[in-house]
């Protein structure tokens, strides 16, 4: 990062060092630890330290606050939490409190880049690494090494149906994801790979993981401003980011990025949400830059289009799965197999993919079929004869995609109806050029009260909830409109968002 460079010999002394400091500290081998921090070295440090001694980081973005954070910790069992103390606006030690009030089994809080010590803490993670690693250090490490079958860190699902689910990761299972993934990408040592989505999400994680697989370099930037983007591809001479659509657009709408030298850069990858085909054609004709069109999923799920793809097929599909041995079907409602062209639910099996959400045997059995195949909740279509790529057409879960960030409108429809003054509440992604969606809520009030949209996030926020689940935009109404089957009527509701906004939701030419 900005910060530290390393190379992966200094990266292995900082990891066994660390390593030791936790395992002396009282962490143990199958405890879950909480890993809560932005791109910064230490991230990727921490990961393979906690994975060193046998214990599971659990991945949360840094903008969870203490609805997020209390609730994964008490999912996972977490035994330690590794977080800063200040990030940004983000001031961690206002709920420190609050979250080891609700998960007694929190035993440890260790601060990173601390301003000084503070009593929420128990250690600091600069403190853990303090101490020389000894040859008996590296045998009792050894004796803590994960079998492959072991989880690898568990990470948030964007979850449908209220708080994230966890979505344990087994070192097979994700290694497949990785080597696959990147073979298809065809990643060797002469790549530069530049990371700016947070660094906590399955697509930083993959390449996190696969610069020490695959031998690349890998800088990360904790930043998502166009000018930062383009001077760190000029000063490390970046040749691959993978990124999403939305900020692809920013960047390609950016005087800076356009006038300076980004030669070095030869190819992208955009997951997270569509790739609009304009896009793809800005950056392919006007750039030079290979796109990866691509669509991947932290439960394992990943296809990409192949550098061969003709732009038609980048423009409009996303490829084939990574793993030449994940199988893919489209099912109907019944679940049963649907031929080639024709929309339905994206299903796939394979060893690249996960075995269940933890702990909520419930979802797993509506999750996967009889015959072992993962639903997606994915509208997908399989073209055919002639290349058998997969176009997404649509989603059958509800959810909101911000900026790549998968958002549960349950989880906020939740929150809002906790309020005393709301009678009901409905949430839908409402168009937005730049974040692909933003979150709307559709309230009705109980009788006779008065509530202004600041009172409604100032009280959200009060809740504990991340700055991702406050609605953008609040539409005040009698009645909500309703299915036969009693619930809100999601698809009336985005037709009327787009009315009320007006034709300047529509996206243009790029």
């Amino acid at each position: 990062d900005d910060k530290v460079r390393l190379t992966c010999a200094e990266l292995r002394k900082r990891v066994d060092r660390l390593a030791v400091g936790l395992m002396n500290s009282g962490i143990e081998k199958g405890d879950a630890v909480l890993l809560q921090l932005p791109n910064w070295a230490e991230f990727v440090t921490s990961y393979f330290a906690l994975q060193r001694i046998g214990s599971i980081p659990v991945l949360l973005i840094s903008g969870y606050r203490q609805l997020e954070v209390s609730h994964l910790g008490l999912l996972t069992e977490a035994k330690a939490w590794i977080v800063p103390e200040v990030y940004r606006k983000m001031d961690y030690l206002s709920f420190i409190s609050e979250v080891k009030e609700k998960n007694p089994q929190l035993k440890q809080v260790i601060s990173v880049r601390a301003g000084g010590k503070r009593e929420a803490f128990t250690a600091s993670l600069e403190g853990l690494m303090e101490r020389e690693v000894t040859a008996s250090d590296l045998n009792q490490l050894a004796k803590r090494k994960p079998k492959p079958t072991d989880p690898s860190h568990i990470i948030p699902s964007g979850g449908t149906t209220g708080l994230p689910k966890g979505i344990p990761r087994t070192h097979n299972d994700y290694l497949c994801n990785v080597e696959c993934l990147h073979q298809v990408g065809e990643m060797n040592t002469d790549d530069i790979c530049l990371i700016v989505v947070p660094v906590g999400h399955n697509l930083a994680l993959l390449n996190v993981v696969g610069s020490l697989f695959f031998g690349y370099k890998l800088v990360l930037l904790d930043s998502t401003k166009p000018s930062d983007i383009s001077s760190m591809i000029q000063k490390e001479r970046i040749t691959y980011m993978p990124t999403v659509p939305s900020l692809i657009k920013r960047m390609l709408d950016s005087e800076q990025m356009a006038a300076d030298n980004l030669s070095s850069l030869k190819k992208i990858s955009a997951g997270g949400e569509p790739s609009p085909p304009d896009l793809v054609k800005i950056v392919w004709q006007k750039f030079g830059w290979k796109y990866i069109n691509e669509f991947g999923m932290s439960e394992g799920l990943l296809c990409r289009t192949r550098f061969d793809d003709n732009l038609e097929a980048i423009c409009n599909t996303v490829g084939k799965p990574c793993c030449p041995y994940e199988q893919v079907k489209i099912l109907d409602q019944e679940g049963k197999q649907l031929p080639l062209n024709t929309d339905g639910e994206l299903a796939t099996k394979g060893p690249g993919i996960f075995a269940g959400y933890l702990k909520n045997p419930e979802e797993n059995r509506k999750t996967f079929t009889a015959d072992g195949f993962f639903k997606t909740g994915d509208l997908a279509r399989i073209d055919g004869p002639r290349n058998s790529n997969l176009r997404i057409t649509g989603r059958i879960k509800d959810i909101i995609i911000r900026g790549g960030e998968n958002i549960s409108p349950a989880q906020v429809e939740e929150l809002l109806s906790s309020h005393p003054g709301i009678s009901d509440a409905a949430v839908i992604g409402m168009p937005d050029q730049e974040l692909g969606e933003k979150v709307c809520a559709y309230i009705r009030l109980a009788d006779g009260v008065k509530i202004d949209p600041e009172e409604i996030k100032s009280f959200m926020e009060e809740k504990g909830a991340s700055k991702l689940l406050v609605p953008e935009r609040f539409e005040f109404v009698d009645v909500l409109p309703m299915t036969e089957a009693g619930k809100h009527d999601k698809k009336a509701l985005r037709e009327d968002i787009k009315r009320r906004m007006g034709p300047s939701h529509k996206k243009g030419k790029i």
